[in-house]
């Protein structure tokens, strides 16, 4: 069984494309131009369920024309139109590179005290120049480069020096 742990988010399923099975997917992350996969990840009525890709060509930095095995026609795409896609962590990590923003999710956030959890990322806000980390507990915590001290990708955390008073606002 996948676990939210075990990928990350990486965009969501679009319109059908043709008649064939053909699907448009927004991607937020650039994970495809480091790392080769033959499979992504849907959520699907709250599952995660692994989709092997068939075919994959880019329109744009931002969508992509996915066809994936055994969904074969414009019906059956449909059906998984809205889907959340994600990308097996395991994969994106075993190649050696900066992480990205959507690499996060799943993270857990600590001060730099080492005393006070803060909270698990559940999403990564990059849509404008600053960053927001939005936490499992509801919190949103403003993620620039000067605020995190350390990221332990093995651990899965990140430490950050946060200004005095910024929690209990």
């Amino acid at each position: 069984m996948i676990k939210d742990d075990d990928v990350f988010r990486i965009g969501k399923i679009g319109k059908a494309h043709a008649l064939k099975g053909e699907l448009q997917m927004q991607v937020d992350d650039d994970v495809f131009d480091r790392v080769g996969a033959d499979y992504v990840v849907l959520r699907i009525d709250g599952i995660l369920v692994p989709f092997f890709i068939e075919a994959c060509r880019f329109r744009s930095d931002e969508t992509a024309l996915m066809k994936f095995c055994d969904i074969d026609t414009a019906d059956q795409a449909r059906r998984l139109t809205g889907c959340e896609v994600f990308f097996p962590r395991a994969l994106a990590e075993a190649d050696e590179h900066d992480l990205t923003y959507a690499e996060l999710a799943g993270y857990t956030v600590k001060l730099a005290d080492g005393k006070k959890t803060v909270g698990v990322i559940r999403h990564v806000d990059d849509t404008t120049e600053n960053i927001l980390f939005e936490l499992d507990n509801g919190l949103l915590i403003p993620a620039p480069d000067e605020f995190i001290d350390e990221i332990d990708q093995e651990a899965h955390i990140i430490i950050m020096s946060l200004p005095h008073g910024l929690l209990e606002l």
